[in-house]
C-alpha cells in the first residue's frame, strides 16, 4: 500500500514515560552536540552536509540545524529545541548556544520535580521565574561605550580579538543606529568599508539588463539624480520632461517607483544603445511603514515625493523636484545610495523615530521602524570577510554575522557580565517562591557550569562575589566586565525566555505521534 495523502500516513503513537524518554533522549543529543562549542574554549564541530562535504562551525545554530535524528520522537524532542534556538537568534543574533544549554538543563530538573507537584503550577512557576530573572538582567545591566565594543565583538566571534577589533571599527564608523553588513572578501584579508548613505533592503535589481558592472553583478551609478514617486507611472510620455533634462545634463537617473513593463522595456532599450545612464529599483519599506520610509528617502535626497493618489500629477514634475546621490549601487538584495550632505530635515526625523520605537509595542512594526532609523542615519559600514579556503571562510562568517548582531544588540539594550555569571548571579540574588521558580533558578547555573567543563575546570566552584567570574584562560577569578568578558544582555534573556517557552511547550504535552518510517532494508 502506497500513502500519499498526510491523512493516510501511517501513525505511531507513544504515550507517558515512553513519549518522554523519548523526547528527552533527543534534546539530550542535540544539546550534547551544541553545548560543546560555548565558551571561550569551546570545540569546533564537524558535519557531513547534504552534499557529502565536511563543514566545520563553532556556530550553536548552525550545529543545531545540521542534526536530523534517526527515531521521528527523538527528532520531534531535537527540532523543538532546534526552535528556542532558531527564536534566539531572530531576536538577539546570537545565544543559540546558551538557549539550548538552558532548555536541556530546564527540561531535566522539570522532569525530576513532576511528581512533587501539578504540570500547571510548574509552568506557572517557570513563567514567574523568568520574569524575575528578566527583572534582576535589566537591573544590573551595562550602557555600552565605545571601549567595550572590541570586547563585546571578539567574545561573539569566539574570542577572536582581531576579527573583534574590526567589527568594532565597523560601529564605531557608523555609530549606534548605523547599519553594518558582511561581505565577502575578494582577498584573504578582512577589512571594514564605510560608506556615507543608506542602505535599502530588499530593493535589489528589477531586471539583470540594468547591470554595469558585470563582474560583480551590480548597478553602479554615479552622481545619479533621483526620482522618487509611490504611484505606478503607467507609460514613458509621463516622465517624458524628467528624461530629456537627464539626457541633457549627462547625469545617470535612479528610479525609485513602481512601472509598467512599458516603461522598463522603454528605458531598457535606451540604457543598452547607451542613450542613458538608469536603475528602476522598487519601494523601500513594507506595509505600514512603506510611505513614511519613502518619504525619508525623498527627504535624505532633497527629491518632492509624487503621490497621485493625493493629487500629485506626474506630467507636472519638474527637473527641481529630483533629488541626488553621489553614488548608488544595487545587487540582487538591495541598493545603497551615497549621499555626502543629508539634508537638515534628516534628524527632525530621527528624533520622531527614536520617540515612535519607545512607544510602539508591536515587535514587527518595531523592527521596521528600526530599520528607518537605521537608513536616516546615513552610514554603512561593509566588512569584508576574507580566508584562505572555503571552509575556513565559511565559520569566519558564521562567526561575524553571529558577532555583527550581538553587538548591536549590545549597543541597543547594554551588557551584563558574561561568561554565565549573571544568571548565577540571579540563581543567588532571587528567592524562589514556588517549585517552578526554584527548578528555572537551579536551571540557571547550567551555561556557567558548560563553560568550565568546556575549560576542563570540573571541580571548580562557584564564585561568591556578584559579577566575578573565571577566566577559562588562565583559571582565576575576575570581575567579568572590568576583564571583558561580557554579553549582551539582550541574548542572555532572548535565551532564558525562549527555553522556557520551549520547555512549557514540552512538558504539556502526554502524547506524541510520529509519522512511521519504513524500514528499507527489510524490502
Amino acid at each position: 500500500m502506497e500513502y500519499n495523502l498526510p491523512s493516510e500516513i501511517v501513525k505511531e503513537l507513544n504515550f507517558g514515560d515512553d513519549a518522554k524518554n523519548k523526547v528527552i533522549a533527543g534534546v539530550n543529543k542535540l544539546a550534547k552536540a551544541v553545548k560543546s562549542t560555548l565558551g571561550a574554549s569551546g570545540k569546533c564541530v564537524i558535519y557531513e552536509d547534504a552534499r557529502g562535504n565536511p563543514v566545520i562551525t563553532k556556530d550553536g545554530v548552525t550545529v543545531a540545524q545540521s542534526v536530523v535524528l534517526y527515531d521521528p520522537i527523538e527528532n520531534i524532542g531535537a527540532t523543538l529545541i532546534k526552535e528556542a534556538a532558531q527564536n534566539t537568534v531572530k531576536q538577539a543574533g546570537d545565544g543559540t548556544t546558551t538557549a539550548t544549554v538552558l532548555a536541556e538543563a530546564l527540561l531535566s530538573h522539570v522532569y525530576n520535580s513532576i511528581g512533587k507537584t501539578t504540570t500547571r503550577e510548574i509552568k506557572q512557576g517557570l513563567q514567574s521565574g523568568a520574569d524575575k530573572i528578566l527583572e534582576y538582567l535589566d537591573s544590573i545591566k551595562i550602557e555600552v561605550d565605545n571601549d567595550m565594543l572590541t570586547n563585546v565583538a571578539s567574545i561573539s566571534c569566539n574570542n577572536d580579538e582581531e576579527l573583534g577589533a574590526i567589527i568594532a571599527e565597523a560601529y564605531t564608523a557608523v555609530g549606534k543606529d548605523g547599519v553594518v553588513l558582511m561581505e565577502t572578501s575578494e582577498t584573504e584579508e578582512t577589512y571594514v568599508d564605510t560608506v556615507d548613505g543608506i542602505q535599502l533592503n530588499e530593493c535589489g535589481l528589477t531586471s539583470p539588463h540594468f547591470v554595469t558592472n558585470t563582474e560583480k553583478q551590480k548597478c553602479e551609478l554615479d552622481n545619479p539624480l533621483v526620482l522618487v514617486c509611490t504611484s505606478e507611472i503607467p507609460n514613458i510620455r509621463r516622465i517624458q520632461n524628467i528624461l530629456e533634462h537627464v539626457i541633457k545634463q549627462n547625469r545617470a537617473l535612479l528610479i525609485v517607483a513602481p512601472v509598467s513593463q512599458q516603461v522598463k522595456s522603454a528605458l531598457l532599450m535606451n540604457k543598452v544603445k547607451g542613450n542613458i545612464k538608469v536603475n528602476i529599483i522598487d519601494l523601500p519599506g513594507f506595509g505600514p511603514t512603506k510611505k513614511d520610509t519613502c518619504e525619508d528617502l525623498a527627504i535624505l535626497t532633497g527629491a518632492t515625493l509624487f503621490n497621485e493618489e493625493l493629487g500629485d500629477d506626474l506630467d507636472a514634475m519638474k527637473p527641481e523636484d529630483l533629488g541626488e546621490a553621489d553614488y548608488s549601487e544595487t545587487d540582487d538584495n538591495s541598493t545603497v545610495i551615497t549621499i555626502q550632505d543629508m539634508h537638515e530635515l534628516a534628524g527632525e526625523r530621527i528624533d520622531e523615530v527614536h520617540k515612535r520605537i519607545a512607544e510602539e509595542k508591536n515587535g514587527f512594526i518595531k523592527k521596521k521602524l528600526e530599520d528607518r532609523l537605521a537608513m536616516l542615519s546615513g552610514c554603512v559600514g561593509i566588512i569584508n570577510v576574507g580566508a584562505g579556503s572555503k571552509v575556513e571562510l565559511k565559520e569566519k562568517k558564521d562567526r561575524v554575522e553571529d558577532a555583527i548582531y550581538a553587538t548591536k544588540a549590545a549597543l541597543k539594550e547594554g551588557i551584563v557580565p558574561g561568561g554565565g555569571v549573571a544568571l548565577l548571579n540571579a540563581f543567588k540574588k532571587i528567592e524562589p517562591s514556588s517549585e517552578g521558580e526554584k527548578v528555572l533558578l537551579n536551571a540557571i547555573k547550567s551555561p556557567f557550569e558548560t563553560i568550565m567543563r568546556n575549560a576542563g575546570f570540573e571541580t571548580l566552584g562557584y564564585p561568591e562575589k556578584e559579577g566575578v567570574g573565571v577566566n577559562v584562560v588562565t583559571g582565576d577569578e575576575v570581575n567579568m566586565v572590568a576583564e571583558g568578558i561580557i554579553d549582551p544582555v539582550l541574548v542572555t534573556k532572548s535565551a532564558l525566555k525562549n527555553a522556557v517557552s520551549v520547555v512549557s511547550t514540552i512538558i504539556s504535552a502526554d502524547c506524541v505521534i510520529s509519522n512511521v518510517r519504513l524500514d528499507e532494508s527489510s524490502k
